[in-house]
């Protein structure tokens, strides 16, 4: 894989994309038998509620197949009316800031035992619920730990289909007694980035000829001694922000009220020998979003991942209020989260690593030729999802 899903922040829509491109579309309670070459047309609803102080987002998408090849694309849904509903009362209202992708109040996050429920209505008038989630207390991690393993990636998931090392983590907790308690984990990683723009066929400007800041790239007819693309460096400090793509769930049917030791939850690829920022997050789910997750990991593991055969197409907890048999993929999720920071220095490894852009993109940088006392400029970093030019919290120069 040359580049994780970096405009998704939540892991589940990825998860779900990832495996839905070559095998179906993904979701959970009751499967529903597809053709993968139907024509498909399926909502895709992404959205975790959490109880951090952090950007709350639902993203909207729909995935459309291709009626010769069945191959799927997806295209964001945009103009849609989004809201959360909080105990039944309250109605909090998402933005959209880009086009699919919603944002709630900067203010606003959850809270345990409150009850939350999504509703969406789309531009041409249909409207879309969730089930009410309530959101339950997690349990605080204790400890993190991160241990090099040269051959922790499978051979689906090696980067660049070459590179199999990663630090594999392990977080102890407790876990509350005489409660039924479910579980999922994900990371997040920052790392320095030297790269922040490149141009296809063109060449980046900082201003247009008229003097104006435009920032961005100007298409140029190259004759066929340029390269199709140059790649800029960053004019600033630049983090690239990466995901984590395991899905890990647990349940304490065998450790309810005792301490969980050494337990992995997550594996960082070893993307370069640089030093890394590493968030773990623990995070609570109710029964049916565990039996949800736990069922769409057993599937993907049981036919093979991505390289395995067809699954059955799971139904989520978001509905069509009219139509209940429409099939929509994704799961509304209300957690509360226990974070780590954790810095990793990366000292324990050992062999080769890509390096940061061979392994987002799959080959190394190539520079623009310099051609004056201007050329090439530096680019600017912006941010987003998956890039931010602000020192991340815990970062240590």
């Amino acid at each position: 894989m040359n580049r994780f899903w970096e405009a998704m922040r939540s892991w589940t829509l990825r998860v779900l994309i990832c495996v839905s491109v070559s095998l179906s579309l993904l979701t959970c309670v009751d499967p529903l038998d597809l053709s993968i070459n139907s024509s498909l047309n399926v909502l895709i609803v992404d959205c975790t509620l959490t109880d951090k102080a952090e950007t709350q987002v639902i993203q909207l998408n729909r995935s459309q197949s291709d009626r010769l090849s069945g191959r799927f694309g997806y295209l964001p849904v945009t103009r849609a009316n989004v809201q959360i509903v909080v105990d039944s009362s309250e109605v909090v209202t998402a933005q959209e800031t880009t086009d699919g992708r919603y944002q709630l109040p900067a203010d606003f996050k959850g809270q345990a035992g409150h009850v939350y429920q999504l509703r969406f209505r789309l531009s041409h008038g249909t409207q879309y619920e969730s089930t009410p989630e309530q959101l339950q207390p997690v349990a605080p991690i204790e400890q993190v730990r991160a241990l090099f393993n040269p051959t922790s990636l499978s051979a689906t998931e090696r980067l660049n289909n070459v590179y199999s090392a990663a630090h594999d983590f392990y977080v102890d907790f407790t876990d509350p007694a005489d409660q039924a308690n479910y579980y999922r984990w994900d990371w997040i990683d920052w790392e320095r980035q030297e790269w922040c723009r490149s141009c296809s066929q063109g060449l980046y400007q900082i201003k247009d000829a008229q003097g104006n800041l435009i920032e961005d790239c100007v298409t140029y007819n190259f004759n066929s001694s340029f390269a199709a693309t140059f790649d800029y460096n960053c004019r600033t400090a630049c983090w690239e922000i990466l995901y984590s793509h395991d899905l890990t769930v647990f349940k304490d049917q065998y450790s309810n009220g005792n301490p969980v030791k050494a337990l992995l939850v997550g594996r960082v690829p070893l993307y370069s020998k640089e030093h890394c920022l590493v968030e773990i997050r623990q995070s609570s789910l109710t029964k049916t979003a565990y039996e949800y997750f736990n069922r769409l990991n057993e599937q993907t593991q049981t036919t093979g991942g991505v390289a395995g055969g067809q699954p059955a197409l799971l139904i989520g907890n978001v509905y069509n209020v009219a139509r209940i048999n429409e099939a929509v993929v994704g799961y509304f999720t209300v957690s509360s989260v226990s974070s780590v920071r954790y810095w990793l220095t990366r000292s324990d490894a050992t062999g080769i690593a890509p390096g940061l852009f061979v392994a987002l993109n799959g080959h190394g940088p190539n520079d623009e030729p310099p051609s004056s006392r201007d050329r090439p400029p530096l680019a600017v970093c912006v941010a987003s999802d998956s890039r931010t030019p602000n020192k991340p919290a815990g970062w240590q120069d």
